[in-house]
């Protein structure tokens, strides 16, 4: 038995909402995901609130949070050209993932403030990037837009199918991903991240 303590949402700001959140839903996987704008420019930025939500279709969730009821540079460009590259972010690759986080102007590229490369995509426009073990090319299966309580747009949660599977030879064999070797790593609170730790098996009932 637990000593709880409770909340009604409304009875909390939204820092303590949000803290809330990022602070229990953990460890939160990352995406990191390439789109392209009208004037072909890449855009590149990190996701922790990202995961699966179906292998039949393949299609995988991303929620990018609006600021000040603005679209970010991802959802508008996936909203518009319906296309991204979906990249998992893992130990090798995570500082200059965490580079692109930066705010910039839609014209500039966050290649010009990291080391990430691009590569050609076999399916979509957009390229993917070089610099990770594992990448999907998408498009956009569907979205919806989460309102808050005053009917104000806050995030755009964006579905995306794959159209095409890249996967590093070193971490695939016989059908199976190999975690340790993928070296995933997870969003935290704050600053903090988390790497792969003890892997145990619980059989299923």
């Amino acid at each position: 038995m637990y000593n709880m303590v409770n909340f009604f949402p409304q009875n909390l700001t939204l820092k303590e909402k949000r803290k809330f959140f990022i602070g229990s839903v953990i460890p939160r996987p990352i995406a990191l995901v390439s789109t392209l704008s009208d004037e072909d420019i890449v855009n590149i930025a990190p996701f922790s609130y990202f995961n699966i939500v179906t292998y039949d279709p393949p299609v995988l969730s991303i929620s990018v949070q609006r600021t000040e009821t603005r679209h970010k540079d991802t959802a508008r460009n996936i909203l518009k050209n319906r296309e991204a590259v979906v990249h998992i972010v893992d130990q090798d690759n995570v500082e200059a993932a965490n580079l692109t986080s930066a705010a910039l102007e839609a014209d500039n590229s966050e290649l010009d403030i990291s080391d990430f490369t691009t590569i050609a995509s076999q399916t979509i426009r957009v390229p993917g990037v070089n610099e990770a073990k594992v990448r999907y090319e998408t498009e956009l299966y569907d979205s919806m837009v989460i309102y808050n309580d005053q009917n104000k747009p806050t995030a755009d949660l964006l579905l995306l199918k794959v159209k095409h599977y890249h996967i590093d030879e070193s971490i695939y064999q016989n059908g199976y991903v190999d975690p340790l070797k993928l070296k995933a790593v997870s969003r935290l609170a704050g600053n903090d991240y988390a790497e792969v730790g003890r892997i145990f098996p619980l059989e299923r009932p």
